[in-house]
């Protein structure tokens, strides 16, 4: 059987979806559609969400993703997501340590719908006693 050359996953937070495909390289090398990650993501905090899966368990690796929907920091969480799982995919030893750091855990949390005879998904139109 040929090894193959990448694993792809997908990490998803909120409404952001990142489908991640990741190799071993010399350097830790991002893509975000078809830009680099300090192209994208303007702010350091989301860089650091990129690299903490890999300051967690070591080594270097070339990132490709796609990436839709959301904002910019879920979008960041997202791809965590993915890169996490996808190092787990490569050595399952590795689990642990991201599980400790909760970075293989999914966040549904989404906008909750807008109801009919409310102003928003909870908020009631103002009451008037006269």
């Amino acid at each position: 059987m040929a090894e193959k050359k990448y694993i792809e996953t997908v990490g998803r937070r909120k409404t952001a979806s990142a489908r991640v495909r990741i190799t071993a390289a010399k350097t830790t090398s991002f893509t975000i559609n078809d830009r680099t990650a300090e192209d994208y993501f303007p702010l350091a905090v989301m860089h650091q969400a990129l690299n903490a899966p890999f300051k967690t368990v070591g080594g270097a690796f070339a990132v490709t993703v796609l990436v839709k929907g959301g904002g910019l920091k879920a979008q960041a969480e997202a791809i965590r997501h993915g890169i996490s799982r996808a190092l787990v995919e490569m050595d399952a030893a590795l689990r642990k340590d991201l599980k400790v750091k909760g970075f293989l855990k999914r966040d549904p949390r989404a906008k909750e719908r807008k109801k009919f005879g409310l102003v928003a998904a909870r908020r009631a139109p103002q009451w008037s006693k006269r």
